[in-house]
């Protein structure tokens, strides 16, 4: 049987503060088809189902897991959000001696409901406008992806964000995103080119959908607060269009 073991997320710390991620077939070991955050009173429902491989991240604060695979039981705090918990199935999972500020991410392989892939999206480039960037409500009772239209193939978030740091600032051509604020909010600046509008997450239960083409900028961090992110492809730096001048010839069609 395999064991549980900590697995060392990649990501990037600079003068903005620090992004970790995970991406489907690099970090973890099976496809990204069910996700889930939890905060607050939630942390009560803390047995987690063990039919599942997962992998459990501490997004803010810290927590206790114990761990029993019938033979023997072991524990393990979570405290760094550039690490996660691999947990194998038929392994028993529970959480306990939750931190004031914790929120933590599970990530497994349960069924997924979710909806059109990345790759189903390419063909739809330069049609999205500020318009089509909605809110998504999430069940309050497990906060899941379930309502998400594409299938999640990388995850990342950020967090240790400085005070006055912006972030974004950039379009992708092809990846699809949903933006939650899964600790205190920011603001998100949306731009098609021709119409803006700005939106504020402040509530870990919704999130904010940003389909391809649309110049975000994220704005006005609170203390504390942590931006997860929901993608529909894996990193691909020709996916990314990194300066205004450029954005605007591509909405123009004059790339």
């Amino acid at each position: 049987m395999k064991r549980e073991q900590f697995i060392e997320l990649p990501g990037v710390t600079d003068q903005r503060g620090s992004l970790s991620f995970i991406q489907a077939g690099d970090h973890i070991s099976f496809p990204i088809s069910s996700i889930c955050w939890k905060y607050d009173s939630q942390h009560n429902d803390s047995d987690i189902h063990k039919a599942q491989d997962k992998i459990i991240v501490a997004l803010s604060g810290n927590f206790t897991i114990l761990l029993d695979n019938g033979k023997d039981e072991r524990s393990y705090i979570l405290n760094n959000p550039s690490q996660g918990l691999y947990i194998p199935a038929l392994v028993s999972c529970r959480l306990e001696g939750f931190s004031p500020d914790s929120v933590y991410l599970i990530i497994s392989s349960a069924p997924s409901t979710a909806g059109l892939s990345g790759e189903t999206e390419k063909n739809q480039l330069k049609t999205f406008s500020v318009e089509d960037c909605t809110l998504i409500k999430f069940p309050l009772v497990q906060n899941s992806a379930e309502n998400i239209p594409f299938d999640i193939k990388r995850i990342f978030y950020i967090y240790d964000i400085p005070s006055g740091q912006t972030r974004g600032m950039h379009v992708h051509k092809y990846c699809h995103e949903v933006l939650v604020a899964t600790s205190g909010s920011f603001q998100v600046e949306l731009d098609d080119g021709t119409n803006k509008k700005i939106v504020l997450l402040d509530r870990p239960d919704q999130g904010l959908y940003i389909p391809p083409g649309i110049w975000a900028t994220e704005t006005e961090y609170s203390s504390g607060a942590v931006c997860l992110v929901l993608a529909s492809d894996v990193y691909d730096a020709e996916n990314y269009i990194h300066t205004y001048s450029e954005f605007k010839k591509y909405r123009q069609h004059e790339n």
